[in-house]
């Protein structure tokens, strides 16, 4: 198999340790799986790794302490919390102090560490201590989770000697959840960025409006939340955030080095508020709420200006509660709608985007009208995918568009993994674990003449219109968001199946410990 040459010496470290197979939620049984090196159990894999002789390394004990760099005090929160994750787990006390010296757990960011990025960090570990180092605190906050996953599951003994030095692939590394279809609390959104943070993804896209319901309160439009915000799929009560949650979700994130991207989808997809509000129909007439499944029959009114008014007004409110950089607007399966008035609305779209200060994110559809300087596209096209609507995509990177790819017979996560699946849909075909991960987002459209350079990164979509509860959610998500993770982080020359699926299997254990429901992959050596 092909693996990078920084992890050739650590591949004859490799102890092949039978295990009892493992057996999936489905019943089938798994493969077995062998122990890994620690430095070869780590999910994203690093950059570069180098491993000192088997049982070298730092011993984490009733002596250790963690210190905070004074010289950078940004240092005191990563921390903080690392302390908190590794008390949990190990029963130590594992006192956080201020000071440099090489003992212990030591925690610094260096301003003239500029090579390791915007989020690199450098991890060593040796008999006297452990060292992470970063330029930024978000690079420092990725090195505490390379180290939480290098410490033994029991919280307490050795960290593998060596020196890891680690930057990711690409910049946006991110997972969508659809609040619209199915309405869940902040408080599952927030267990979702924990889970996702961990394995370095930096971005929280939320679909906050659909046909089934409107999930945000808006104080100049207030029956989207309190009449639009009653649906869902089915007959459950739907639900909404108050902007207060809101916040506290963005907050919670922002700790996480996590950036939260808001969607309101337009024209489509607006069926709860056009149901709210009469005045957004162009016959005047609101319609019925909406519970079922389908696609693509409703529209905001594109030649009545409160239509303006509304979304200026909505994307002005949702942009004060949102200090990242994205707005999305959606643009997608706008099928009521002619090209004429969708290119139309859209022009007007982005610009309100524009007018309150930030970049506007939106589907691939947009391709074929008229994107604006600036607005980052997102594909969800598959293998199908005409040629001529992969041109049109490949010609806005061209024009200097960015892209988001998220290919739907890959990354959609709501896709079931074989006929066994519960929930979940089958439109783009079954998605395996292996299908997830075992393809290249750099080459993705080379075909089409889109180059790596054009691919701000990756993100994992998961739509609701099957998944109504925790478990369903993290059963769909997990492991194939881990996948998403590896993409979006791992230098090219690490994409193995053979050895991530090893890797994968070694985040099981964490997994069980902390409660995630996943799919247990016949095709994976599960410990």
């Amino acid at each position: 198999m092909r693996v990078p040459r920084t992890f050739a010496a650590l591949l004859v470290l490799m102890a092949a340790v039978s295990c009892t197979a493992a057996h999936g939620d489905d019943g089938k049984p798994g493969a077995t799986a062998p122990a890994l090196p620690a430095f070869q159990r780590l999910l994203p894999a690093p950059a570069q790794a180098r491993a000192t002789a088997p049982g070298t390394g730092y011993v984490l004990g009733p002596g250790t302490v963690i210190r905070a760099d004074p010289s950078s005090p940004d240092t005191r929160e990563s921390a903080d919390r690392l302390a908190e994750q590794l008390r949990a787990t190990s029963g130590l006390s594992l006192m956080v102090v201020d000071g440099d010296q090489r003992d212990g757990i030591l925690l610094r960011i260096d301003e003239q560490a500029t090579a390791l990025g915007a989020e690199g960090y450098e991890l060593t570990s040796d008999a006297n201590a452990v060292t992470l180092t970063a330029h930024t605190p978000a690079g420092l906050f990725y090195a505490v989770q390379t180290l939480r996953q290098l410490v033994p599951a029991a919280g307490g003994g050795l960290v593998q000697g060596g020196t890891i030095t680690d930057r990711p692939r690409f910049a946006y590394r991110g997972a969508m959840l659809d609040v619209a279809r199915h309405f869940f609390p902040v408080g599952q959104a927030k267990r979702y960025v924990d889970q996702l943070a961990q394995y370095k993804v930096n971005t929280l896209h939320v679909h906050l409006s659909d046909d089934q319901g409107w999930r945000l309160a808006i104080d100049s439009w207030p029956r989207l939340a309190e009449y639009g915000g009653g649906t869902e799929v089915g007959t459950g009560p739907g639900g909404s955030w108050s902007k207060e949650e809101y916040r506290s979700l963005v907050e919670f994130a922002k700790e996480r080095h996590v950036e939260v991207v808001p969607e309101i989808d337009m024209p489509g997809h607006t069926n709860a508020a056009l149901a709210s509000y009469a005045e957004l129909n162009c016959d005047g007439k609101a319609p019925a709420r909406y519970r079922g499944i389908k696609v693509g029959f409703s529209s905001l009114c594109v030649r009545k200006e409160v239509t303006y008014t509304f979304i200026d007004e909505v994307l002005g409110e949702l942009a004060e509660l949102t200090p990242g950089r994205y707005l999305h607007i959606g643009g997608d399966e706008a099928h009521s709608t002619s090209a004429e008035d969708y290119a139309a609305f859209m022009d007007r779209a982005q610009e309100a985007v524009a007018r309150h200060g930030k970049t506007a994110v939106a589907w691939h559809q947009l391709a074929g009208a008229r994107p604006a300087d600036g607005t980052v596209l997102q594909y969800w096209g598959t293998a199908t995918t005409a040629p001529g609507e992969k041109g049109k995509v490949a010609d806005a990177a061209a024009h200097g568009h960015p892209l988001i790819l998220s290919p739907a017979d890959r990354l959609y996560l709501d896709m079931k993994y074989d006929l066994t699946t519960k929930p979940g849909l089958t439109w783009a075909g079954f998605v395996p674990v292996k299908q997830a991960y075992d393809w290249d987002p750099g080459t993705y459209l080379s075909g089409s003449g889109v180059p790596e350079s054009a691919v701000l990164g990756v993100e994992a979509p998961l739509w609701t219109e099957t998944i109504a509860t925790r478990a369903d959610l993290e059963f769909m998500a997990f492991p194939r968001v881990l996948g998403l993770a590896e993409l979006g982080w791992a230098p090219k020359t690490a994409h193995n199946w053979t050895a991530y699926a090893k890797r994968l299997a070694a985040q099981g254990p964490r997994l069980d410990e902390q409660g995630v429901t996943f799919y247990r992959a016949p095709d994976v050596p599960w410990s």
